[in-house]
C-alpha cells in the first residue's frame, strides 16, 4: 500500500498535471544526491535535486507473487556528482535509492514512492552508466543458513574463521607502476602466489580507505582483481593482507587453523555419485 496526502491525490486526477520524477541516492558513505527529469533544480526536504534530462528509469515491474522486482535506471556521469572513479571505487555498492514523483508547482503536496530498494550491478558504456534497481524481494531470494561445500565457507579472519589477520598482514609502499591494476613493492618478498585471494586495503594516496582482492602475485608484483578507480603513485601506502584458497591443505599449512576449516572435501560430489549410480546399474544388469 503506497502513502499519497489527498492534495496529490486530487491533482491525479485533475486533467492538467504537473507532475516529475526524483530520484535520491543515498550511497554506502552517506552521501545524498537528488535528481529530477524536471527542467529545472528542485529543493525538497532540504535536498537539492539537480535537473537532468538524460537519467532514465525503465518501467517498474512489480508482482503480487513476490518475485523480485524489476527496474534498471540509466543516465549520463554527472558533474560533481556521479562520477566513474566514484563508481569504479565501489561508492555505489548497495547504495540506496528511491524514485517518487511529485507535483513540482507545489512540493508541499508531498511525494508518491514509486519504488525503494539498492543498487545492484553497474554497468559502464563510455559516458553512460546503467544500474539495476533490486527491491526489497531481493532479500527473500537470498539463500539463509549453510550449505556443504568442498571448501571452506568462512572468510579469513572472521568470526567463523578465528584466525588473527595480524601476523598476515603487511604495511607496504607501492615502488614501481605499471598502471592502475599492476604495481610493485619492493618489501614484498613472499614466494609466489602468497598473496592471491588476498586484499590490499590503500591507507594513502588517492584510493585511501578502498580495498581491492588482489589476483596475481610473483616476484614483489601485484595484479589487482579490478583496477583501481583512481590513480596509484608511487610512494603509495597500504596494507595487504595474505590470501586463502578455502582448501584444507592451505588452512592446516599456511594458516594453522584447520580447527577451524568450514568445509566437507571427503563429502562425494556430483561426479562421485553419478560414477556410483552407473557401478551399481551395471552390476544389477549382470545379475
Amino acid at each position: 500500500m503506497r502513502i499519497i496526502s489527498p492534495q496529490l491525490e486530487a491533482h491525479f486526477s485533475d486533467r492538467l498535471q504537473t507532475l516529475t520524477t526524483c530520484w535520491k541516492i543515498t550511497r554506502k558513505d552517506n552521501v545524498e544526491l537528488g535528481f529530477t527529469d524536471h527542467d529545472q533544480i528542485l529543493n525538497l526536504d532540504g535536498l537539492e535535486y539537480d535537473s537532468i534530462a538524460g537519467f532514465t528509469p525503465s518501467t517498474v515491474e512489480s508482482k503480487s507473487n513476490m518475485s523480485v522486482d524489476n527496474l534498471d535506471v540509466e543516465g549520463q556521469f554527472f558533474p560533481s556528482k556521479i562520477a566513474q572513479e566514484d563508481i569504479l571505487c565501489g561508492l555505489y555498492d548497495f547504495a540506496e535509492i528511491e524514485i517518487f514523483v511529485v507535483n513540482y508547482n507545489d512540493l508541499t503536496q508531498g511525494k508518491l514512492v514509486a519504488k525503494r530498494g539498492r543498487l545492484g550491478e553497474v554497468t559502464l558504456s563510455g559516458q553512460m552508466f546503467q544500474a539495476e534497481v533490486r527491491g526489497l524481494t531481493q532479500h527473500l531470494s537470498q539463500t539463509i543458513g549453510n550449505v556443504f561445500s568442498p571448501s571452506c565457507r568462512a572468510v579469513l579472519g572472521d568470526n567463523k574463521c578465528g584466525v588473527d589477520l595480524t601476523p598476515f598482514t603487511v604495511s607496504a609502499i607501492v615502488s614501481e607502476i605499471s598502471n592502475n591494476q599492476t604495481f610493485k613493492a619492493s618489501v614484498l618478498t613472499e614466494d609466489a602466489g602468497w598473496y592471491i585471494g588476498g586484499e590490499v586495503i590503500w591507507t594513502s594516496g588517492n584510493n585511501v580507505g578502498r580495498r581491492m582482492e588482489v589476483k596475481e602475485f610473483a616476484a614483489t608484483q601485484l595484479v589487482l582483481a579490478l583496477p583501481m578507480g583512481k590513480s596509484i603513485s608511487v610512494g603509495d601506502g597500504f596494507d595487504i593482507i595474505a590470501g586463502c584458497d578455502k582448501t584444507r591443505e592451505t588452512c592446516q599449512n599456511k594458516f594453522s587453523n584447520i580447527i577451524n576449516f568450514r568445509g566437507e572435501p571427503d563429502v562425494p560430489g556430483t561426479d562421485k555419485l553419478l560414477t556410483t549410480a552407473g557401478t551399481l546399474d551395471k552390476t544389477n544388469r549382470n545379475d
